[in-house]
């Protein structure tokens, strides 16, 4: 019974937001909140802005309006929203344009308008983004376009408020007649935002140029109504039904723009440059909306490759929208588009959408011609992670390398589509990143539009993410195991210490057992360093750095322990490791262990299930792969 009460709730709530009065009644609304006749622009800016910017250490602003839904767009969205929303808001010329969102298949361009729909819904049901229509008006336009042309000066003025539409051919006339041109006594009522209802929100869609209609955007003449008001030019004999009509107050979309027909395409020229359009036998109509369209790259090309296109071209703001190319927002991707799905009750296990992100992530990278910088080190520092020999400039410089990386690759569509065969397939209750990479090689077969040289390029792709799964399933496995061996790691640490403290204050050891002062171990601390790639010449700055570490502790009263330095607790995990990788190699791949061997595959599997995410069966799986992967 819950849920009806909450929809008991929704329609009051609805109800609510409900407002009806007078012209002059609206005069008083806007005297005390000029932003309800803000235009649909800055309306949509400050829907974006309400839901907050967050700023990094380099300046790069984060808009947490698209925050749910898109990831790894960051820097197409920060461009989006300074460069178009920001300055139409402002009323600058960019919001005499068409907004042309263009970039491969699959990449988001129809989510951020959707996004933005269904945000504007939600915001006109606001304080902030309240907004009132003439009553009764199909298109639902700013009352303030009842304010006379000659008034309007002093009206902004007094009001602080610019007027700048002209009543509709309905309204007029329903002024004259109905209210018998007294301005203050016209009905107001407030417009809550919906494209269900196609309020303020409209979709246009191309289809077959023979049987399509203009009036599908400018509306019609109602030819049962035509006898009886005798003129096509009597606004009651019209249907204002157009998606330009109805879209006015808010945003229309315009699906797979350059796909339509030309005389479509007309229409906007007068629409985007003087914010109306032409629709009957009546003057311009005014209109106060924004309109958004996509395309692919090949469609814009042949656009503007077409010398008749150039007026409309000059009347586009276009944005590109690439693929992400973030390896850690793919995995988001993917895990969005999975707990849309039914098959949640499948296991994925631990790395698996990490594989197949560093598969597709590596194919919409383009080579860089910096020296020494391959394609997994370009990849690694685009997901925000230190490069060995490489310095923080060098990210700015390799995003600025190429102005169209990103613009072509495998899109995320085809990698959950590959995901999705590999959860239906399954036998077992999970799947793992061998599961999945295999589905991947196995689609590129089916492929239709890949050429071999790409289908060969994509498969080494395939076999890069292998070695990379492979690295992280033993570092995952060698961590289990290390905290089985918690006590040995912890006694590794500190001897390490003892060593790196003597060092670096020019002191020696005692021996615990003979009592004589010996040297500080250096093989001891070097095997350690090693790990983590430490060279002769930097190992004295890094036990430096870490004695600066021990110090800083002991200041704040704090004890230093195994998780006090991330690369030191890498390095002696390795070690360790190391010093395991027989008993590791033995536990994991023997067939019939022994008592002992059985009591740690069990705390190993129990470890990898409490603390990093898998299913006993799924753990076990690992277990036998890295086992393997050593004995190899």
């Amino acid at each position: 019974m819950d849920i009806l009460r909450r929809i008991s709730e929704y329609h009051d709530h609805e109800r609510e937001l409900r407002w009806e009065g007078t012209f002059a009644d609206y005069l008083d609304i806007v005297k005390k909140n000029p932003q309800v006749a803000q235009t649909a622009h800055s309306r949509v800016y400050n829907m974006i802005a309400q839901a907050g910017i967050e700023t990094d250490a380099e300046g790069n602003k984060k808009y947490l309006f698209f925050n749910e839904e898109l990831f790894g767009l960051d820097r197409a969205i920060e461009r989006l929203v300074e460069e178009y929303f920001h300055s139409a808001a402002r009323r600058l010329d960019v919001r005499k344009r068409v907004l042309l969102l263009m970039g491969p298949v699959s990449g988001g361009k129809s989510t951020i308008v959707t996004m933005l729909k269904k945000g504007l819904e939600r915001f006109s049901r606001t304080d902030e983004g309240a907004l009132y229509g003439i009553k009764g008006c199909p298109m639902h336009e700013e009352p303030l376009n009842l304010v006379p042309h000659s008034l309007r000066k002093e009206f902004e003025q007094s009001y602080q408020v610019r007027v700048e539409g002209n009543l509709c051919p309905s309204c007029r006339f329903r002024l004259k007649e109905k209210y018998n041109g007294r301005i203050e006594e016209m009905e107001v009522e407030r417009v809550l935002l919906s494209e269900d209802e196609r309020t303020g929100i409209g979709t246009f869609s191309p289809s077959d140029p023979k049987s399509q209609d203009i009036a599908d955007l400018t509306g019609s003449i109602d030819f049962a109504t035509i006898t009886e008001f005798g003129s096509e030019s009597d606004p009651r004999a019209y249907r204002f039904d157009g998606e330009l009509n109805k879209a006015n107050r808010g945003l229309m979309e315009f699906q797979e723009m350059l796909k339509c027909d030309e005389k479509f395409l007309w229409n906007l020229l007068s629409l985007t440059q003087e914010g109306n359009f032409k629709a009957g036998r009546f003057a311009l109509i005014s209109a106060d909306e924004l309109i958004v369209a996509h395309t692919n790259e090949t469609e814009y090309k042949s656009f503007i490759a077409n010398k008749k296109n150039e007026a409309l071209q000059s009347r586009m703001i276009v944005m590109p929208v690439p693929y992400n190319l973030k390896v850690s927002d793919e995995e988001k991707i993917y895990q969005k588009l999975i707990k849309q799905s039914d098959l949640g009750h499948i296991h994925i296990a631990p790395h698996s959408l990490r594989a197949a992100a560093i598969f597709s992530t590596l194919t919409r990278l383009k080579e860089s011609k910096k020296q020494g910088m391959d394609l997994l080190k370009k990849m690694y520092l685009y997901d925000g992670d230190t490069v060995e020999g490489t310095k923080e400039i060098d990210l700015q410089e390799l995003q600025t390398e190429y102005l169209d990386e990103g613009m072509s690759g495998i899109d995320p569509r085809y990698v959950i589509n590959r995901i999705s065969s590999a959860l239906i397939r399954t036998e077992t209750k999970f799947i793992n990143a061998i599961d999945i990479l295999r589905a991947l090689k196995d689609g590129l077969d089916q492929h239709p539009s890949i050429t071999e040289e790409q289908r060969e390029r994509y498969l080494h792709f395939i076999s890069v993410a292998r070695k990379e799964y492979d690295q992280i399933a033993k570092k995952e496995v060698q961590k289990a195991f290390v905290y089985s061996y918690e006590e040995s790691a912890k006694n590794l640490m500190d001897n390490y210490l003892d060593n790196v403290e003597a060092y670096c204050n020019w002191q020696k050891m005692r021996d615990p057992i003979t009592g004589e002062e010996i040297e500080p171990d250096e093989k001891l601390m070097r095997s350690i360093e090693e790990q983590i790639g430490i060279s002769e010449n930097a190992k004295k700055g890094f036990r430096e750095e870490i004695l600066i570490r021990i110090s800083a502790y002991a200041r704040k009263g704090k004890r230093f322990d195994f998780n006090s330095h991330d690369r030191l607790r890498e390095a002696i995990q390795k070690k360790l490791f190391a010093d395991l990788k027989d008993v590791v190699k033995i536990t994991t791949s023997t067939k019939t262990p022994d008592e002992s061997q059985l009591k740690k595959i069990n705390e190993v599997i129990n470890r990898l299930v409490e603390d990093y995410g898998y299913t006993p069966a799924s753990a076990n799986e690992l277990l036998r792969y890295v086992g393997s992967l050593l004995n190899r």
